[in-house]
């Protein structure tokens, strides 16, 4: 079950999931994309790059993560590690009790969902 309909949830919902992810600890891209597979793979499926980049840039244009660049200490390269701003914190909080008051009503819903092949 992978339609339009759910690809649409799962794109509502990840930017949040990569906020939540930034604001327990600074951390780095790769390390996110690891904690959504290891995390949400059955559901949201694999999590890759091309996916989660775009977003973690979307976020810092807005202003809700920053990032430094830190010598990365495997191969001599740099890494990004982001961090939330205040801003960031901010909107988070607002998306999570958004969140739950949803899931409350979208459950209202399908709690009285007349469907016989709905298994509630």
């Amino acid at each position: 079950m992978d339609s339009k309909y759910v690809q649409q949830f799962k794109k509502g919902s990840l930017e949040m999931m990569l906020l939540c992810l930034v604001a327990r600890k600074e951390t780095y891209g790769y390390e996110i994309i690891t904690e959504l597979n290891d995390k949400g793979a059955a559901i949201l499926g694999y999590a890759k790059e091309g996916t989660v980049y775009p977003i973690l840039y979307r976020l810092q244009d807005a202003e809700l993560i920053k990032c430094r660049i830190a010598p990365a200490v495997a191969n001599g390269g740099f890494k990004k590690y982001y961090s939330l701003t205040e801003k960031g914190q901010k909107t988070l909080l607002e998306l999570i009790a958004f969140w739950r008051d949803y899931t409350v009503c979208v459950n209202s819903f399908i709690d009285e969902c007349a469907l016989p092949e709905v298994a509630i």
